[in-house]
Protein backbone atom coordinates (compact mmCIF):
# COMPACT_ATOMS: atom_id res chain seq x y z
CA UNK A 1 0.00 0.00 0.00
CA UNK A 2 1.19 3.05 -0.52
CA UNK A 3 1.98 6.28 1.57
CA UNK A 4 0.14 8.73 0.00
CA UNK A 5 -3.01 6.27 0.35
CA UNK A 6 -2.37 5.32 3.51
CA UNK A 7 -2.46 8.99 5.20
CA UNK A 8 -5.52 11.31 4.39
CA UNK A 9 -2.96 14.74 3.88
CA UNK A 10 -3.98 18.21 3.06
CA UNK A 11 -4.34 19.71 -0.19
CA UNK A 12 -2.06 22.14 -1.38
CA UNK A 13 -3.31 24.87 -3.80
CA UNK A 14 -2.13 24.57 -7.35
CA UNK A 15 -1.46 28.70 -6.66
CA UNK A 16 1.20 28.21 -4.05
CA UNK A 17 2.39 25.06 -5.42
CA UNK A 18 3.24 26.95 -8.65
CA UNK A 19 4.74 29.92 -6.61
CA UNK A 20 6.71 27.52 -4.28
CA UNK A 21 8.61 25.83 -7.87
CA UNK A 22 8.82 28.90 -9.60
CA UNK A 23 11.04 30.42 -6.66
CA UNK A 24 12.94 27.25 -6.46
CA UNK A 25 11.72 26.29 -3.30
CA UNK A 26 10.17 23.27 -4.28
CA UNK A 27 12.40 21.07 -6.87
CA UNK A 28 12.02 17.76 -7.96
CA UNK A 29 15.18 16.72 -5.97
CA UNK A 30 13.88 13.57 -3.68
CA UNK A 31 15.53 13.08 0.14
CA UNK A 32 17.35 10.15 -1.77
CA UNK A 33 19.27 12.05 -4.62
CA UNK A 34 20.00 15.18 -1.95
CA UNK A 35 21.86 12.68 0.57
CA UNK A 36 23.78 10.73 -2.70
CA UNK A 37 24.50 14.34 -3.46
CA UNK A 38 25.53 15.45 0.39
CA UNK A 39 27.75 11.90 0.35
CA UNK A 40 29.41 12.45 -2.52
CA UNK A 41 30.67 15.63 -1.45
CA UNK A 42 31.30 15.04 2.28
CA UNK A 43 33.37 11.48 1.42
CA UNK A 44 36.51 12.68 2.75
CA UNK A 45 34.79 14.40 5.91
CA UNK A 46 34.86 12.57 9.47
CA UNK A 47 32.36 11.04 10.93
CA UNK A 48 32.66 10.61 14.90
CA UNK A 49 30.29 8.74 17.67
CA UNK A 50 31.43 9.92 21.37
CA UNK A 51 30.34 6.94 23.25
CA UNK A 52 31.39 4.84 26.15
CA UNK A 53 28.83 2.02 24.64
CA UNK A 54 29.63 2.32 20.86
CA UNK A 55 31.86 4.54 19.89
CA UNK A 56 32.97 5.59 16.03
CA UNK A 57 35.55 7.20 14.11
CA UNK A 58 36.03 7.31 10.60
CA UNK A 59 35.31 8.88 7.23
CA UNK A 60 31.76 9.80 5.89
CA UNK A 61 32.71 8.37 2.66
CA UNK A 62 33.04 4.59 4.96
CA UNK A 63 29.69 5.72 6.39
CA UNK A 64 28.42 6.19 2.91
CA UNK A 65 29.52 3.30 1.47
CA UNK A 66 27.41 1.14 4.21
CA UNK A 67 24.40 3.34 3.68
CA UNK A 68 24.96 2.39 0.14
CA UNK A 69 24.96 -1.71 1.30
CA UNK A 70 21.98 -1.77 3.51
CA UNK A 71 20.13 0.74 0.77
CA UNK A 72 21.22 -2.31 -1.34
CA UNK A 73 19.99 -4.75 1.20
CA UNK A 74 16.73 -3.13 1.60
CA UNK A 75 15.52 -3.23 -2.62
CA UNK A 76 17.02 -7.29 -2.20
CA UNK A 77 14.43 -7.73 0.19
CA UNK A 78 11.52 -5.97 -1.91
CA UNK A 79 11.12 -3.13 0.21
CA UNK A 80 10.99 0.32 -1.57
CA UNK A 81 8.74 3.27 -2.03
CA UNK A 82 5.25 2.95 0.10
CA UNK A 83 7.24 1.19 2.24
CA UNK A 84 7.63 2.10 6.44
CA UNK A 85 11.15 1.93 8.17
CA UNK A 86 11.00 2.89 11.98
CA UNK A 87 14.30 3.00 13.54
CA UNK A 88 14.59 3.59 17.16
CA UNK A 89 18.50 4.31 17.63
CA UNK A 90 20.85 6.41 19.93
CA UNK A 91 23.36 8.50 17.91
CA UNK A 92 25.21 5.66 16.81
CA UNK A 93 26.83 5.29 13.56
CA UNK A 94 24.20 2.80 12.54
CA UNK A 95 21.67 5.65 13.04
CA UNK A 96 23.54 7.37 10.03
CA UNK A 97 23.55 4.19 7.86
CA UNK A 98 19.90 3.35 8.89
CA UNK A 99 18.66 7.05 7.34
CA UNK A 100 20.48 7.55 4.47
CA UNK A 101 20.40 4.05 3.18
CA UNK A 102 16.44 4.24 3.65
CA UNK A 103 16.44 7.75 2.19
CA UNK A 104 18.40 6.45 -0.96
CA UNK A 105 16.18 3.38 -0.69
CA UNK A 106 13.20 5.70 -1.44
CA UNK A 107 11.13 4.30 1.73
CA UNK A 108 9.47 6.21 4.05
CA UNK A 109 11.31 7.23 6.77
CA UNK A 110 10.31 7.06 10.88
CA UNK A 111 12.72 8.24 13.63
CA UNK A 112 11.60 7.58 17.10
CA UNK A 113 14.02 9.18 19.74
CA UNK A 114 15.83 6.43 21.58
CA UNK A 115 14.11 6.69 24.80
CA UNK A 116 10.12 6.64 23.75
CA UNK A 117 9.13 3.44 26.05
CA UNK A 118 6.12 0.99 25.03
CA UNK A 119 3.32 3.40 25.25
CA UNK A 120 4.94 5.41 22.30
CA UNK A 121 6.33 3.01 20.60
CA UNK A 122 3.39 1.07 20.10
CA UNK A 123 1.64 3.36 18.85
CA UNK A 124 3.75 4.29 16.58
CA UNK A 125 3.58 0.79 15.31
CA UNK A 126 -0.12 0.74 14.82
CA UNK A 127 -0.24 4.05 12.89
CA UNK A 128 2.64 3.42 10.38
CA UNK A 129 2.44 -0.25 9.93
CA UNK A 130 6.28 -0.46 9.29
CA UNK A 131 7.49 -3.28 7.03
CA UNK A 132 10.93 -2.81 8.95
CA UNK A 133 12.19 -1.82 12.49
CA UNK A 134 15.61 -1.27 13.28
CA UNK A 135 16.66 -1.07 17.34
CA UNK A 136 19.68 -1.70 19.42
CA UNK A 137 19.54 -4.37 21.58
CA UNK A 138 19.66 -2.43 24.82
CA UNK A 139 21.39 1.30 25.68
CA UNK A 140 22.01 2.05 29.21
CA UNK A 141 19.75 0.60 31.27
CA UNK A 142 16.73 -0.05 28.11
CA UNK A 143 16.50 -3.62 26.98
CA UNK A 144 14.94 -3.31 23.58
CA UNK A 145 14.86 -6.53 22.96
CA UNK A 146 12.62 -7.35 25.79
CA UNK A 147 10.11 -4.57 24.94
CA UNK A 148 10.32 -5.20 20.76
CA UNK A 149 9.38 -8.45 21.66
CA UNK A 150 6.51 -8.45 23.00
CA UNK A 151 5.66 -5.47 20.53
CA UNK A 152 6.13 -7.38 17.27
CA UNK A 153 4.68 -10.42 18.29
CA UNK A 154 3.73 -12.63 15.48
CA UNK A 155 2.84 -9.51 13.47
CA UNK A 156 5.73 -10.63 11.01
CA UNK A 157 7.13 -7.13 10.68
CA UNK A 158 11.31 -7.53 9.96
CA UNK A 159 13.54 -6.56 12.79
CA UNK A 160 17.35 -5.50 12.61
CA UNK A 161 19.00 -5.10 15.97
CA UNK A 162 22.35 -3.05 16.35
CA UNK A 163 24.34 -4.36 18.91
CA UNK A 164 26.35 -7.36 20.09
CA UNK A 165 23.70 -9.65 20.51
CA UNK A 166 24.49 -13.45 18.73
CA UNK A 167 21.89 -13.73 15.83
CA UNK A 168 21.03 -17.12 18.26
CA UNK A 169 20.51 -15.16 21.16
CA UNK A 170 17.57 -12.84 19.65
CA UNK A 171 14.18 -13.25 19.42
CA UNK A 172 12.53 -15.07 16.48
CA UNK A 173 12.16 -12.96 13.38
CA UNK A 174 14.93 -10.85 14.46
CA UNK A 175 18.23 -10.27 12.95
CA UNK A 176 21.49 -8.30 13.85
CA UNK A 177 21.70 -5.31 12.12
CA UNK A 178 25.03 -6.82 10.55
CA UNK A 179 23.02 -9.37 8.00
CA UNK A 180 21.99 -6.19 6.15
CA UNK A 181 25.58 -5.37 4.95
CA UNK A 182 28.50 -6.17 3.29
CA UNK A 183 26.35 -7.00 -0.07
CA UNK A 184 25.80 -5.24 -3.20
CA UNK A 185 25.63 -1.75 -2.57
CA UNK A 186 22.29 0.79 -4.25
CA UNK A 187 24.05 1.96 -7.38
CA UNK A 188 21.58 5.17 -7.56
CA UNK A 189 19.01 6.72 -5.63
CA UNK A 190 15.72 4.79 -6.31
CA UNK A 191 13.06 7.00 -8.33
CA UNK A 192 9.96 7.87 -6.18
CA UNK A 193 7.27 11.42 -6.83
CA UNK A 194 8.52 13.82 -4.86
CA UNK A 195 5.15 14.51 -3.70
CA UNK A 196 5.24 11.30 -1.39
CA UNK A 197 5.63 11.03 2.04
CA UNK A 198 9.38 10.92 2.56
CA UNK A 199 9.72 11.21 6.48
CA UNK A 200 6.76 10.97 9.40
CA UNK A 201 8.32 12.21 12.27
CA UNK A 202 6.67 11.63 15.88
CA UNK A 203 6.62 14.83 17.92
CA UNK A 204 4.99 14.70 21.87
CA UNK A 205 4.12 17.64 23.71
CA UNK A 206 0.29 17.14 24.49
CA UNK A 207 -1.66 15.26 27.13
CA UNK A 208 -2.62 12.48 23.87
CA UNK A 209 -0.23 10.50 22.16
CA UNK A 210 2.49 11.71 19.90
CA UNK A 211 1.39 13.58 16.69
CA UNK A 212 2.80 11.74 13.28
CA UNK A 213 3.82 14.99 11.34
CA UNK A 214 3.94 13.49 7.33
CA UNK A 215 6.51 15.47 5.50
CA UNK A 216 7.02 15.23 1.75
CA UNK A 217 10.09 14.99 -0.37
CA UNK A 218 9.58 18.71 -1.72
CA UNK A 219 8.57 20.02 2.37
CA UNK A 220 11.73 18.33 3.85
CA UNK A 221 14.36 19.07 0.80
CA UNK A 222 13.45 22.09 0.65
CA UNK A 223 14.05 22.64 4.93
CA UNK A 224 17.52 21.07 4.66
CA UNK A 225 18.20 23.35 1.77
CA UNK A 226 17.35 26.22 3.19
CA UNK A 227 18.37 25.34 6.78
CA UNK A 228 21.84 24.46 6.23
CA UNK A 229 22.43 27.70 3.83
CA UNK A 230 21.59 29.74 6.70
CA UNK A 231 23.07 27.94 9.47
CA UNK A 232 26.24 30.02 9.75
CA UNK A 233 29.60 27.85 9.96
CA UNK A 234 32.70 28.25 11.95
CA UNK A 235 35.48 26.02 10.17
CA UNK A 236 35.85 23.74 13.01
CA UNK A 237 33.36 20.88 13.49
CA UNK A 238 30.48 21.26 15.62
CA UNK A 239 29.26 18.59 18.48
CA UNK A 240 25.86 17.30 18.01
CA UNK A 241 24.13 16.21 21.12
CA UNK A 242 20.14 16.19 20.10
CA UNK A 243 18.77 12.82 19.60
CA UNK A 244 18.74 12.54 15.76
CA UNK A 245 15.81 10.39 16.15
CA UNK A 246 14.26 13.06 16.91
CA UNK A 247 13.31 15.46 13.76
CA UNK A 248 15.90 18.47 14.80
CA UNK A 249 18.31 16.20 15.79
CA UNK A 250 18.28 14.13 12.51
CA UNK A 251 17.86 17.64 10.55
CA UNK A 252 21.18 19.41 12.14
CA UNK A 253 22.79 16.17 12.60
CA UNK A 254 22.59 13.86 9.61
CA UNK A 255 21.20 15.69 6.88
CA UNK A 256 22.18 19.84 6.82
CA UNK A 257 25.97 19.13 7.35
CA UNK A 258 25.74 17.19 3.93
CA UNK A 259 24.21 20.18 1.82
CA UNK A 260 27.33 22.45 3.27
CA UNK A 261 29.44 19.60 1.76
CA UNK A 262 33.02 18.59 3.51
CA UNK A 263 31.90 19.22 7.25
CA UNK A 264 32.66 16.38 9.69
CA UNK A 265 29.78 14.85 11.89
CA UNK A 266 30.60 14.53 15.83
CA UNK A 267 27.98 13.13 17.63
CA UNK A 268 27.47 12.23 21.27
CA UNK A 269 24.80 9.72 22.71
CA UNK A 270 24.51 10.94 25.85
CA UNK A 271 24.18 14.37 26.59
CA UNK A 272 26.81 14.90 29.51
CA UNK A 273 28.06 18.59 30.34
CA UNK A 274 31.27 17.19 31.61
CA UNK A 275 32.06 15.77 28.96
CA UNK A 276 31.00 17.49 26.03
CA UNK A 277 32.94 20.74 27.37
CA UNK A 278 36.15 18.48 27.79
CA UNK A 279 35.50 17.25 24.01
CA UNK A 280 35.21 20.90 22.74
CA UNK A 281 38.48 21.51 24.14
CA UNK A 282 40.50 18.29 22.89
CA UNK A 283 38.91 17.45 19.55
CA UNK A 284 38.75 21.43 18.98
CA UNK A 285 34.43 21.29 18.24
CA UNK A 286 32.15 24.11 18.37
CA UNK A 287 28.83 24.30 20.15
CA UNK A 288 26.59 26.10 16.81
CA UNK A 289 22.97 25.51 18.49
CA UNK A 290 20.06 24.01 19.68
CA UNK A 291 17.53 24.26 22.33
CA UNK A 292 18.00 26.42 25.69
CA UNK A 293 19.18 24.07 27.65
CA UNK A 294 21.91 22.82 26.07
CA UNK A 295 23.57 25.75 26.41
CA UNK A 296 22.87 26.60 30.21
CA UNK A 297 24.13 22.84 31.09
CA UNK A 298 27.23 24.26 29.63
CA UNK A 299 27.27 27.29 31.44
CA UNK A 300 25.88 26.18 34.63
CA UNK A 301 28.71 23.37 34.40
CA UNK A 302 31.70 23.70 37.33
CA UNK A 303 34.20 22.66 34.61
CA UNK A 304 33.01 25.57 32.20
CA UNK A 305 36.12 28.19 31.87
CA UNK A 306 36.97 31.29 29.91
CA UNK A 307 38.53 28.80 27.01
CA UNK A 308 35.05 27.13 26.38
CA UNK A 309 33.89 30.69 25.29
CA UNK A 310 35.71 30.27 22.01
CA UNK A 311 34.29 26.89 20.91
CA UNK A 312 31.23 29.03 21.45
CA UNK A 313 31.65 31.52 18.58
CA UNK A 314 28.16 32.02 17.46
CA UNK A 315 25.17 30.26 18.66
CA UNK A 316 21.25 29.99 17.11
CA UNK A 317 18.92 29.29 20.24
CA UNK A 318 15.47 27.51 19.19
CA UNK A 319 13.38 24.72 19.80
CA UNK A 320 12.11 26.00 22.51
CA UNK A 321 11.45 28.93 24.39
CA UNK A 322 14.64 31.04 24.77
CA UNK A 323 14.46 33.40 27.65
CA UNK A 324 15.94 37.18 27.72
CA UNK A 325 17.93 36.14 30.75
CA UNK A 326 19.91 33.42 28.75
CA UNK A 327 20.62 35.27 25.76
CA UNK A 328 21.61 38.06 27.37
CA UNK A 329 23.83 36.12 29.50
CA UNK A 330 25.28 34.48 26.49
CA UNK A 331 26.27 37.75 25.47
CA UNK A 332 27.83 39.15 28.34
CA UNK A 333 30.15 36.63 27.76
CA UNK A 334 31.04 37.57 24.66
CA UNK A 335 28.85 34.76 22.34
CA UNK A 336 27.48 36.52 19.50
CA UNK A 337 23.58 34.74 20.03
CA UNK A 338 20.87 34.66 17.58
CA UNK A 339 16.81 33.43 18.07
CA UNK A 340 14.88 31.26 15.96
CA UNK A 341 11.41 30.41 15.42
CA UNK A 342 9.83 26.95 14.10
CA UNK A 343 8.29 23.22 14.80
CA UNK A 344 8.37 19.81 13.82
CA UNK A 345 5.30 20.50 11.53
CA UNK A 346 7.45 23.81 10.40
CA UNK A 347 10.60 23.93 10.56
CA UNK A 348 12.02 27.28 9.81
CA UNK A 349 9.53 30.11 10.55
CA UNK A 350 11.71 32.94 11.27
CA UNK A 351 15.09 34.10 12.54
CA UNK A 352 17.55 36.55 13.29
CA UNK A 353 20.81 36.40 11.46
CA UNK A 354 24.34 37.63 12.68
CA UNK A 355 23.96 40.74 11.07
CA UNK A 356 20.79 41.67 12.58
CA UNK A 357 21.27 44.65 15.61
CA UNK A 358 21.70 42.70 18.76
CA UNK A 359 18.63 43.78 20.53
CA UNK A 360 16.57 41.57 17.71
CA UNK A 361 18.73 38.53 18.23
CA UNK A 362 18.70 38.71 21.93
CA UNK A 363 14.93 39.58 22.44
CA UNK A 364 13.23 38.13 19.56
CA UNK A 365 12.57 35.40 17.09
CA UNK A 366 13.42 36.80 14.13
CA UNK A 367 12.00 37.82 10.41
CA UNK A 368 9.98 35.12 8.53
CA UNK A 369 12.79 33.53 6.54
CA UNK A 370 12.55 33.39 2.36
CA UNK A 371 9.10 32.00 0.65
CA UNK A 372 7.34 32.13 4.39
CA UNK A 373 4.57 33.89 5.29
CA UNK A 374 3.17 34.46 8.79
CA UNK A 375 0.18 36.54 10.17
CA UNK A 376 -1.56 36.72 14.18
CA UNK A 377 -5.32 35.42 14.36
CA UNK A 378 -7.49 37.84 16.89
CA UNK A 379 -5.90 35.98 19.79
CA UNK A 380 -2.48 36.81 19.03
CA UNK A 381 -2.17 33.12 17.70
CA UNK A 382 0.89 32.69 15.08
CA UNK A 383 -0.41 31.48 11.70
CA UNK A 384 2.32 30.49 9.29
CA UNK A 385 2.85 28.73 5.46
CA UNK A 386 5.58 28.06 3.43
CA UNK A 387 7.56 25.98 1.50
CA UNK A 388 8.78 23.50 4.20
CA UNK A 389 5.53 23.39 5.79
CA UNK A 390 4.80 19.59 6.18
CA UNK A 391 1.46 17.77 4.76
CA UNK A 392 -0.30 17.08 7.68
CA UNK A 393 -0.63 14.55 10.71
CA UNK A 394 -1.00 10.46 10.05
CA UNK A 395 -4.33 11.47 12.54
CA UNK A 396 -6.80 13.42 9.58
CA UNK A 397 -8.72 14.78 13.05
CA UNK A 398 -5.45 16.75 13.55
CA UNK A 399 -4.79 17.98 10.35
CA UNK A 400 -8.35 19.51 10.11
CA UNK A 401 -7.61 20.95 13.33
CA UNK A 402 -4.27 22.31 12.44
CA UNK A 403 -4.60 23.39 8.81
CA UNK A 404 -7.18 26.33 7.35
CA UNK A 405 -8.82 25.87 3.48
CA UNK A 406 -6.16 28.43 2.45
CA UNK A 407 -3.01 26.62 3.59
CA UNK A 408 -2.40 28.25 7.14
CA UNK A 409 -0.78 26.16 9.88
CA UNK A 410 -2.33 27.49 13.33
CA UNK A 411 0.87 26.73 15.08
CA UNK A 412 -0.47 27.11 18.73
CA UNK A 413 2.03 29.66 19.43
CA UNK A 414 1.41 33.32 21.13
CA UNK A 415 3.61 35.84 19.47
CA UNK A 416 3.72 39.62 18.30
CA UNK A 417 5.35 41.58 15.80
CA UNK A 418 7.27 45.03 15.94
CA UNK A 419 7.20 47.87 13.85
CA UNK A 420 9.79 46.01 11.82
CA UNK A 421 8.27 42.99 11.34
CA UNK A 422 10.12 40.56 14.01
CA UNK A 423 8.18 38.00 15.98
CA UNK A 424 8.39 36.96 19.56
CA UNK A 425 6.86 34.79 21.02
CA UNK A 426 4.87 35.14 24.06
CA UNK A 427 3.57 31.63 24.56
CA UNK A 428 1.58 28.53 23.97
CA UNK A 429 -2.23 29.01 23.77
CA UNK A 430 -2.04 25.57 26.00
CA UNK A 431 -0.28 27.24 28.26
CA UNK A 432 -1.77 30.32 29.65
CA UNK A 433 -3.33 30.56 33.05
CA UNK A 434 -6.56 31.78 33.20
CA UNK A 435 -6.91 33.25 37.14
CA UNK A 436 -10.64 33.94 37.93
CA UNK A 437 -11.11 34.76 34.33
CA UNK A 438 -8.01 36.94 33.86
CA UNK A 439 -5.28 35.10 31.79
CA UNK A 440 -1.68 35.21 33.15
CA UNK A 441 1.34 34.51 30.68
CA UNK A 442 4.09 32.14 31.97
CA UNK A 443 6.85 33.28 30.04
CA UNK A 444 6.55 36.71 30.89
CA UNK A 445 6.38 35.86 35.11
CA UNK A 446 9.13 33.01 34.21
CA UNK A 447 11.56 35.76 31.90
CA UNK A 448 11.63 37.81 36.17
CA UNK A 449 12.08 34.57 37.73
CA UNK A 450 15.44 33.79 36.01
CA UNK A 451 16.99 37.31 37.26
CA UNK A 452 17.10 34.99 40.89
CA UNK A 453 20.56 34.41 41.58
CA UNK A 454 19.35 30.83 42.18
CA UNK A 455 17.35 30.03 39.57
CA UNK A 456 18.68 28.15 36.46
CA UNK A 457 15.67 27.30 34.82
CA UNK A 458 12.05 27.92 35.18
CA UNK A 459 8.77 26.95 34.60
CA UNK A 460 5.30 28.47 35.59
CA UNK A 461 2.51 26.31 35.45
CA UNK A 462 -1.37 25.92 36.00
CA UNK A 463 -2.28 24.50 39.29
CA UNK A 464 -5.82 23.97 40.07
CA UNK A 465 -7.83 26.55 42.37
CA UNK A 466 -11.31 25.71 44.09
CA UNK A 467 -11.95 29.46 44.41
CA UNK A 468 -10.55 30.48 40.81
CA UNK A 469 -10.11 27.47 39.17
CA UNK A 470 -6.42 27.85 38.18
CA UNK A 471 -3.43 29.58 39.64
CA UNK A 472 0.07 30.36 39.00
CA UNK A 473 2.64 27.72 40.73
CA UNK A 474 6.27 27.95 39.79
CA UNK A 475 8.41 24.68 38.96
CA UNK A 476 12.32 25.73 39.59
CA UNK A 477 15.51 24.00 38.95
CA UNK A 478 18.59 25.39 41.09
CA UNK A 479 22.02 26.13 40.36
CA UNK A 480 24.30 23.95 42.03
CA UNK A 481 24.99 24.55 45.51
CA UNK A 482 22.02 27.18 45.82
CA UNK A 483 18.86 27.51 48.42
CA UNK A 484 15.71 27.36 46.86
CA UNK A 485 13.93 31.18 47.12
CA UNK A 486 11.11 31.44 49.52
CA UNK A 487 7.80 32.77 48.25
CA UNK A 488 8.53 35.83 50.05
CA UNK A 489 11.81 36.08 48.36
CA UNK A 490 9.37 35.22 44.43
CA UNK A 491 6.98 38.16 45.67
CA UNK A 492 9.54 40.77 46.63
CA UNK A 493 11.19 40.21 43.38
CA UNK A 494 8.20 40.43 41.38
CA UNK A 495 7.13 43.48 42.95
CA UNK A 496 10.00 45.16 42.69
CA UNK A 497 9.95 44.62 38.46
CA UNK A 498 6.34 46.23 38.64
CA UNK A 499 4.45 43.04 37.93
CA UNK A 500 0.78 42.91 38.67
CA UNK A 501 -0.08 40.82 42.43
CA UNK A 502 -2.58 38.72 40.52
CA UNK A 503 0.04 37.51 38.43
CA UNK A 504 2.49 36.07 41.15
CA UNK A 505 3.06 32.55 41.52
CA UNK A 506 1.36 31.58 44.51
CA UNK A 507 3.37 28.27 45.06
CA UNK A 508 7.16 27.42 44.45
CA UNK A 509 8.00 23.85 43.90
CA UNK A 510 11.62 22.50 43.32
CA UNK A 511 12.78 19.97 41.04
CA UNK A 512 16.38 18.28 40.04
CA UNK A 513 15.36 17.68 36.31
CA UNK A 514 12.22 18.50 34.38
CA UNK A 515 10.64 16.25 32.16
CA UNK A 516 11.37 17.12 28.69
CA UNK A 517 10.93 16.73 24.97
CA UNK A 518 14.14 15.13 22.74
CA UNK A 519 14.26 18.38 21.43
CA UNK A 520 14.91 19.91 25.52
CA UNK A 521 11.20 21.76 25.52
CA UNK A 522 9.82 21.16 29.33
CA UNK A 523 7.08 19.36 29.31
CA UNK A 524 4.52 21.48 31.11
CA UNK A 525 1.60 19.13 30.86
CA UNK A 526 3.24 16.99 32.74
CA UNK A 527 3.85 19.38 35.43
CA UNK A 528 0.49 20.52 35.13
CA UNK A 529 -0.67 16.82 35.78
CA UNK A 530 1.63 16.56 38.68
CA UNK A 531 0.50 19.37 40.10
CA UNK A 532 -3.31 18.06 40.18
CA UNK A 533 -2.13 14.46 41.72
CA UNK A 534 -0.31 16.57 44.46
CA UNK A 535 2.79 15.00 43.72
CA UNK A 536 4.98 18.00 44.62
CA UNK A 537 4.98 18.92 48.25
Amino acid sequence: MGSKQRWQTRDISEELAARYRAEGWWTDQTLGQLVADGLAASADAELAVHSMMRPYRGSIGEVAAAAGEFAGWLGAQGIGPGDVVVFQLPNWMEAAVAIWGSALAGVTVVPVVHFYGAKEIGHIVRVTEPTLIITPDRFGPLDYVERYTELIGASGTRWLVVGDTPGDQLPAGAQPFSVALGGQALAAPVPVDPDQPALIAFTSGTTRDAKGVIHSHRTIACEVRDLGSHMPGSGRPPINGAPVGHFIGMLGGLLCPLVRGGESIHFIDVWNPGEVLRLMVEEDLVMLGGATYFLTSLLDHPDFTDEHIGHIPQLGLGGSSVPAAVTERAAGLGIKVFRAYGSTEHPSITGCSLDDPEDKRLHTDGRPFAGIEIRLDEGGQILSRGPDLCLGYTDPTLTANAFDDDGWYHTGDVGVLDDDGYLTIVDRVSDVIIRGGENISPMEVEELLLGLDAVAEVAVVAAPDERLGERAAAVVRLREGREAPTLDDVRAALDAAGLAKQKWPESIHVVDEFPRTPSGKVQKFVLRQQLRNGQFP
